[in-house]
């Protein structure tokens, strides 16, 4: 297999640099993203350099159309990059009675417009190979929405409307997008938010999915053996219908 170039967003978090250490795994040259955790970006980098596998760190804010894009012009000056995961994304949650404006915009900003603001400058480059991964992290709340998080739950929705229309555009270029829908997975937040009694009654399988487990999905998404598979929203939830 030859050696791809894999960009991830947000990869400083806990499914982001699982994913990231996954695709070093395989193969790929990873380009670990972050912004506000420049620290953690580094350091999953390094960590995986470490493993003996490519990795290298990249800084700058997805929110930022005319910043993203000097700074993936910059990154393609090594050559193009022909898998992308789209991970980054916020919580900033509140009933949409309370919900402030800022609130809305920002959330909205980080995981829909960062998804364009990445991923369009990068598609010519990546068509021109004639092959190419666009794998974006969505959530549940996108698929069913969630109390508090309509903000959230119109950003992950959003996304995949635009993942959807973007497989038709970019299928004939050997270039597949598809959408990762976790439910809950194991992280921080979850331990805070939920106890072992709580995740049991809500979740089928009884407990939390974990961050390798996503980041199994986006690799095999990321592979030549999904090469027909684009247009889709999966779901890793353990089995929340």
């Amino acid at each position: 297999m030859t050696q791809k170039r894999a960009l991830v967003t947000g990869a400083s978090g806990v499914i982001g640099s699982a994913i990231a250490e996954r695709l070093a795994e395989d193969g790929h040259a990873v380009i670990v993203h972050g912004y506000r955790h420049r620290e953690s970006a580094e350091s999953v980098s390094e960590k995986i350099r470490a493993a003996g596998r490519s990795a290298s760190s990249v800084v700058f804010d997805i929110t930022d159309g005319k910043a993203a894009r000097r700074a993936v012009e910059s990154l393609l000056q090594e050559g193009p990059i022909q898998i992308i995961v789209n991970n980054a994304g916020l919580h900033d949650d509140a009933p949409m009675a309370g919900m402030t404006g800022e609130q809305w915009t920002r959330v909205i900003d980080l995981s829909l417009n960062g998804f364009f603001n990445v991923t369009q400058p990068l598609l010519l480059p990546m068509i021109g190979t004639r092959w190419g991964r666009i794998v974006s992290i969505s959530s549940l709340a996108g698929v069913m929405g969630n109390r508090g998080q309509t903000n959230y739950a119109a950003a992950k929705a959003g996304l995949h409307g635009a993942s959807k229309s973007l497989a038709v555009e970019v299928a004939s270029r050997g270039i597949t997008v598809n959408v990762v829908a976790p439910g809950l997975i194991e992280s921080p937040s979850v331990t805070e938010s939920f106890t072992p009694e709580q995740i049991a009654a809500m979740v089928p399988m009884k407990r939390a999915g974990t961050p390798e487990e996503v980041a199994a999905l986006v690799s095999f998404l990321a592979s030549e053996q999904a090469g027909y598979v684009t247009g889709q929203v999966i779901g890793i939830n353990g089995g929340i219908a």
